[in-house]
């Protein structure tokens, strides 16, 4: 599971859903959550929380693309261990206010692997999917 830091920025409610915006030094996060405010009370701006999603829900890019998911990192690839069937990559990144290094990690096919000729020291983006990041608070 990966697991990054983040504070809760901004949250828009609509029929017991919440669309939860948080920040992780300049990169903003997407989270739909089905409690609102009123229902759990972490959900608050300005309240730490980590943003959770699993490895084999990160998507990886070679370059910039348009398609409407929202959560995007761009990334450098620290670690590549391909198998015969599935690969998994250890993506390295940044903080663009502080320089702390963050780590997160992807299982792709190996044939989506060799497809997009990916090696270690590259750079990619990954993108995780809305209803895929979770929060714990």
């Amino acid at each position: 599971m990966n697991v990054l830091p983040g504070e809760i920025v901004g949250i828009d409610t609509e029929e017991g859903i919440s669309l939860v915006k948080v920040r992780l030094e300049t990169m903003v996060f997407t989270s739909i959550v089905l409690d609102t405010p009123s229902d759990s009370p972490y959900l608050v701006k300005g309240h730490p929380v980590s943003l959770l999603f699993k490895e084999t829900e990160v998507i990886i890019a070679r370059s910039p693309i348009t398609v409407s998911v929202r959560n995007r990192i761009e990334c450098r690839i620290i670690k590549l261990r391909a198998g015969k069937l599935l690969s998994e990559l250890t993506l390295g990144f940044a903080g663009m206010e502080t320089g702390r290094q963050y780590e997160i990690r992807s299982i792709i096919t190996s044939e989506a692997c060799r497809q997009l000729d990916l090696k270690e020291n590259e750079q990619v983006i990954a993108l995780i999917k809305t209803n895929e990041v979770s929060l714990s608070g």
